[in-house]
């Protein structure tokens, strides 16, 4: 296993800067992503990244240009980091459509419309015209990850945060799944990772997780999952966000699903049988950052299953979080022994695994199909074990009867 990770360390960042840097700092920092100030590159993100302390940026509304060369100078920017990274940098954007749009027209880039929009067209032909519209241009100027699409089921018309914004496409989990699947198939042609959002599910919420608690408990459905475990078996998941919502029928113990192992590892993973990339939401959203000081939330979420943090520097009252700050915060649970080299080796693996897709339609075809042939063999192998168990279990009624 050592051999395996010291081989990868030296395939993503050369021989040179492996024996520099110490592999923990260099596994930490694929474990990050962070926001910045403006429009202007960020000289100290720049170095940190130069570093390899972060390997994913994500972008939002205020690091666009207002200007009519928007497109050139942003384009510029991005690929200043991209060129500073010892490895390839995730370079990330939540461009839904609609509400959710980073890159409106009024900077000069093409019109979108919400995911309910595409969703009441009554054919996919919306879904396919404005995903490969966002595809395209986000390909254009050097964006490789995509946080969408949002896959939340309208189970509440009152949602305030997913349904009443347009975000999701539909109430029909089925709709849901196969609009999603259109949507991704678009920024597939373009190599652009998409990250189904947010696990395992808020469309039932009554309250906004950026502002506080969202606990779901009574109103959260298992058709909630149906999405994620449609395009699973179809191979269309090249990675998934959590929610920060509470669900003590999922997690007795209360917390948020970016923190919980019962909802990260017992369900996603195991049940589930997904073994990509998980993103958290946003850590600085107040349904963490109200509760959970920065160690506590940092040391839940890795244990949990979270594989990359989310700090975006984005939200008003909200602390700053820098780079080094919690890569030191990271580096200290793993020195004493509070999260575990495996569990940081596990993440590690799996970052490198998707970034070994970027670039490349072929690549991403071929995960796609192999996705799917693995994930039918964890489903036939489950069913085949559940009618064994069945079988097993009537043989022993049937015995028990004769002796009666």
């Amino acid at each position: 296993m050592k051999l395996l990770f010291s081989t990868t360390l030296v395939f993503l960042f050369g021989a040179s800067s492996a024996q520099v840097q110490d592999s923990l700092d260099i596994k930490i920092g694929q474990m990050l992503m962070v926001g910045y100030p403006g429009p202007e590159l960020d000289t100290t993100l720049l170095t940190e990244v130069k570093a390899g302390k972060a390997g994913a940026i994500i972008l939002f509304e205020k690091n666009v240009p207002k200007s009519a060369t928007a497109f050139n100078t942003l384009k510029k920017v991005i690929w200043t980091y991209q060129a500073a990274a010892p490895t390839k940098l995730l370079v990330c954007i939540d461009q839904e459509g609609g509400r959710v749009n980073r890159l409106k027209d009024k900077y000069g880039f093409p019109r979108s419309i919400t995911a309910s929009a595409m969703g009441k067209s009554g054919t996919l032909d919306s879904v396919r015209f404005y995903a490969e519209s966002i595809a395209s241009n986000l390909a254009g100027l050097g964006f490789n990850v995509n946080f969408a699409p949002c896959v939340d089921v309208a189970v509440d018309p009152n949602n305030p945060v997913i349904v009443k914004s347009g975000r999701s496409f539909s109430a029909n989990p089925d709709s849901v799944a196969l609009l999603a699947r259109e949507y991704i198939a678009q920024h597939r042609r373009y190599c652009v990772i998409t990250v189904l959002k947010h696990f395992p599910g808020h469309g039932s919420s009554t309250a906004d997780s950026h502002l506080g608690m969202a606990d779901v408990t009574n109103t959260w459905t298992d058709s909630e999952l149906l999405p994620y475990k449609k395009l699973m078996s179809q191979g269309y998941v090249d990675a998934i966000m959590s929610a920060h919502i509470v669900n003590k029928k999922l997690d007795p113990s209360g917390l948020p699903g970016t923190l919980s192992k019962r909802v990260l590892d017992s369900m996603l993973r195991k049940s589930m049988w997904y073994d990509g990339v998980v993103f958290s939401d946003d850590m600085q959203m107040q349904a963490i950052t109200k509760y959970y000081g920065l160690e506590e939330a940092v040391k839940l979420a890795i244990n949990g299953g979270i594989d990359i943090l989310c700090f975006s520097n984005n939200i008003a009252s909200s602390e700053e979080r820098t780079v080094s700050k919690v890569h030191a915060t990271i580096k200290a649970l793993v020195l004493k022994g509070d999260i575990s080299r495996s569990r940081i080796d596990q993440s590690y693996k799996r970052i490198a695994s998707l970034k070994g897709r970027i670039g490349s339609s072929e690549a991403m075809a071929s995960a796609l199909r192999n996705e799917a042939v693995v994930q039918k063999a964890r489903v036939d192998k489950a069913t085949a074990e559940l009618e064994k168990m069945k079988a097993d279990d009537g043989k022993k009624k049937k015995k028990k009867r004769r002796k009666g």
